[in-house]
């Protein structure tokens, strides 16, 4: 099942610079690994979505705290809810 976070970060733009080399590789391992669905930041800078690929509310929940984000305290706070895609377009993600 898939879980949707809008995760709101900190707004230290030099924290978040200096984290995110960890963060994306973190994401990169659970991408490779069918637990990641889809990410990116909001280009605005309040920070990003994330879809996981879980069983559980709870794992979803343990991936975002293994993040290196929420580890070093740039996740302010997050909404988590099951998510079902209904209509995707690949050609509009890039």
């Amino acid at each position: 099942m898939k879980y949707a976070a809008r995760i709101e970060y900190i707004q230290d733009v030099e924290k978040i610079n200096s984290v995110r080399p960890a963060h994306r590789a973190y994401l990169e391992n659970l991408l490779s690994t069918g637990k990641l669905a889809a990410s990116g930041p909001f280009t605005d800078g309040y920070g990003a979505l994330i879809v996981y690929e879980t069983e559980t509310r709870e794992g979803a929940e343990g991936l975002i705290k293994g993040d290196p984000f929420f580890q070093n305290g740039i996740f302010v706070k997050w909404d988590l809810h099951p998510w079902k895609c209904v209509f995707f377009s690949p050609e509009r993600f890039s």
